[in-house]
C-alpha cells in the first residue's frame, strides 16, 4: 500500500471514529442529559383569575406543589421515573379538588368510576384499569397491571379481582362521596329534566353532558425523568360527569391520554377523551418526534392544534430525555407545576 493510500484509509478512520463519538451512527441513543425533573397536570377547563376565589387558588397551588415535592424527591434520592409518577399522582388521587381518585365525578347513577394508566418509557410496558369503583389509588392498581400481569388494560369487576388477588386494599364505594360533585350531578340532573320537554331522548343526555362538561377536565396526570435518563408517564381520572353506557375515557387508553418512550417523551394529556382517542394524541407527540424530527414543543403544541381544528379542548403535560418540557394547552386554563434539577418548583394555572 503506498503512503497516498495509508493518508486516505487513516483519514477514513478518524472519520469514523468522531462520527460514533457524537452518536450520529443510525440506531444509536444518545447519553441522558445529566437532569431529571417531573411535570404534572390537575386537568384543563375553565381556570380563570377572576373566577378563583382567593382560598381556593391557595389549596390548588399547596396541593398541587405538594404532587411535585412527593416526585422530585423520589427522582432526588435516585428513585425511578415510574416511582415519581406514580407517588405525584397517588397525592391527587387523595384529594377532593381533582376529578380522581377522592374527588372523582359521579356516573348518570350516581357511582363513582375511577380510570388509571401509567407506562414506562423504558421498556414500553404499561398498565391500564378503567370503571373501577373500589381502588382508593387506581394508579397504583394501573401499575400492578403493568408489572403483574401478562394485560395492559383490566376493568370493572375483573380489574378488582385482580387488585385483591395481589393483596391490595379496597375502599368502600362511600369513600369517594363529596358534597361538591353530588350537587354538581343534581344540577345536571334537574337540567336533564327541564331539557326533557325540549329535545328528544335520544339527544338529551348527550347535549347536557355536552353543556355541562365542556371546559371541565379535572383528569391528573404526571411526567418524570429520572437520573438514569428514563421517562414514564401516568394519568388518572373520575371520568366524565353524568356519563352513561359505561363509557370510558382517553385516560386508560396508552397512546391516547397516556404515553412513554425513552427514544421521545413521556407525556399526560386532559381534556375531551373521545377527540384524544380518535387523534391517538399523546403518541402522536412522541411519532412527530421519532419520524419527523420535531422538538417536544414544537411536537405537543402542533398536536394541540389538530384538536383544536377536530373540536377538542384540553392539553398536555410532557417531557423528553435532555429535561426539556412543555405544557400547552387549548382551554381557558390548565392545573399544572414542574419540578426540575436546579431550578425552584413552579405551579401555575392560567394562561400566562
Amino acid at each position: 500500500m503506498n503512503y497516498s493510500k495509508k493518508i486516505r484509509l487513516l483519514g477514513i478512520v478518524w472519520l469514523l471514529i468522531c462520527f460514533l463519538s457524537t452518536g450520529h451512527i443510525s440506531g444509536r441513543e444518545k447519553e441522558p442529559a445529566d437532569t431529571f425533573g417531573i411535570v404534572i397536570h390537575g386537568g384543563a377547563g375553565v381556570i380563570a383569575k377572576k373566577t378563583m376565589n382567593a382560598k381556593n387558588e391557595r389549596l390548588y397551588r399547596e396541593k398541587l406543589t405538594e404532587a411535585l415535592t412527593a416526585g422530585y424527591r423520589i427522582l432526588e434520592n435516585n428513585g425511578s421515573s415510574v416511582d415519581a409518577v406514580e407517588a405525584a399522582i397517588k397525592v391527587m388521587e387523595d384529594s377532593p379538588l381533582f376529578n380522581s381518585g377522592k374527588g372523582a365525578v359521579f356516573t348518570g347513577e350516581g357511582a363513582n368510576e375511577l380510570d388509571a394508566s401509567i407506562m414506562d418509557g423504558k421498556t414500553l410496558n404499561a398498565g391500564a384499569v378503567a370503571g373501577v369503583r373500589r381502588i382508593k389509588n387506581p394508579v397504583s392498581l394501573a401499575r400492578l397491571v403493568m408489572e403483574k400481569s401478562p394485560h395492559v388494560l383490566l376493568v370493572g369487576e375483573g380489574a378488582e379481582a385482580f387488585a385483591r388477588q395481589e393483596g391490595m386494599d379496597w375502599v368502600s364505594p362511600d369513600y369517594f362521596f363529596t358534597k361538591r360533585r353530588w350537587k354538581a350531578l343534581q344540577k345536571i340532573k334537574a337540567k336533564e329534566k327541564k331539557e326533557k320537554k325540549k329535545t328528544s331522548p335520544g339527544k338529551n343526555a348527550l347535549n347536557s353532558i355536552r353543556n355541562e362538561e365542556t371546559g371541565k377536565f379535572g383528569t391528573v396526570g404526571a411526567v418524570a425523568l429520572d437520573k438514569n435518563g428514563n421517562l414514564a408517564a401516568g394519568t388518572s381520572t373520575g371520568g366524565m360527569m353524568n356519563k352513561k353506557f359505561g363509557r370510558v375515557g382517553d385516560s386508560p387508553v396508552i397512546g391516547a391520554g397516556t404515553y412513554a418512550n425513552n427514544k421521545t417523551c413521556a407525556v399526560s394529556a386532559t381534556g375531551h377523551g373521545e377527540y384524544f382517542i380518535r387523534s391517538v394524541a399523546s403518541y402522536d407527540i412522541s411519532a412527530l418526534m421519532e419520524y419527523k424530527g420535531l422538538n417536544l414543543r414544537e411536537a405537543s403544541e402542533l398536536v394541540v392544534e389538530k384538536l383544536k381544528k377536530l373540536g377538542g379542548i384540553g392539553g398536555f403535560i410532557a417531557i423528553d430525555g435532555r429535561g426539556n418540557i412543555s405544557m400547552p394547552f387549548s382551554s381557558a386554563g390548565m392545573f399544572r407545576g414542574y419540578a426540575l434539577k436546579g431550578k425552584k418548583p413552579t405551579v401555575k394555572m392560567y394562561k400566562e
